[in-house]
């Protein structure tokens, strides 16, 4: 009998033993696949597919693209990232899953099909790594775990590529709310936050990096930079969700 299979049969008895409510509309979640979003706002959330209009380098979405052969946003051409994709626009069931996994070391299983289906449509070289961006030691105390390691975990074993979780560390911790930053504002707040300590590790390897969600792309930005200062050779970013950082 398949795990899919046993999700279904074991749906109704769940929900009716333990009721839970959609943490984006507080509709009633029927299926545990879906995590801590109900169906409805799952169909709401825009999901990017293969020809979504997306920003080639950075993947933000359509309203902040310049059409073209190679669609571009226009603001990104000074980061240090190669590629940046993700499952879709943070809202909605996108939204619900990463408020989720700050509180629970957990990555739904359609939010982790839909991850693994955007990695397929990567060209990947043999010699990559899966780094996730780290939290500094006073907030993985205080979490107890780091989602992106969650995320990275299920994407290294999808591709049978190597994780690590200690070559890349974060020097200071950030302020946990910076919705009110521009985009400068978060580029200073971690600019020199990140620090390679193994670097033979890191020097000429591809690396996937991973995290829950991408704003200005300034945390993904730094990372690439200190990777790539230690040797790192393309630097792709992928996360559950993207952000939009009104200017």
């Amino acid at each position: 009998m398949t795990l899919r299979l046993l999700s279904r049969l074991a749906d109704p008895i769940v929900s009716l033993i333990y009721p839970r409510k959609c943490l984006s509309c507080s509709a009633p979640v029927d299926s545990t696949a879906d995590g801590p979003a109900c169906g409805d706002c799952w169909s709401e959330t825009t999901v990017f597919s293969h020809d979504s209009l997306i920003c080639s380098k950075c993947g933000i979405s359509a309203s902040y693209v310049i059409p073209g052969i190679d669609p571009s946003c226009g603001e990104c051409g000074d980061q240090h990232f190669d590629t940046a994709r993700s499952i879709g626009s943070y809202q909605k069931a996108l939204a619900a899953t990463i408020i989720y996994m700050k509180e629970t070391p957990r990555l739904p299983l359609r939010a982790r099909k839909v991850l693994l289906s955007v990695l397929d449509g990567f060209d990947l070289a043999t010699k990559t790594i899966v780094i996730p961006v780290p939290l500094s030691k006073q907030r993985r105390l205080e979490r107890g775990f780091n989602q992106a390691e969650i995320i990275a975990a299920a994407v290294a074993r999808h591709t049978a590529f190597q994780m690590d979780v200690r070559s890349l560390v974060r020097r200071i911790d950030i302020p946990m709310h910076r919705a009110a930053m521009d985009k400068k504002a978060r580029e200073a707040s971690v600019k020199n936050a990140f620090e390679v300590v193994r670097p033979n590790l890191i020097e000429g390897k591809d690396v996937l990096l991973i995290d829950d969600v991408m704003t200005s792309g300034a945390t993904a930005s730094q990372c690439a930079r200190i990777l790539k200062k230690h040797g790192a050779g393309r630097v792709i970013v992928l996360t559950l969700a993207r952000a939009e950082l009104r200017k």
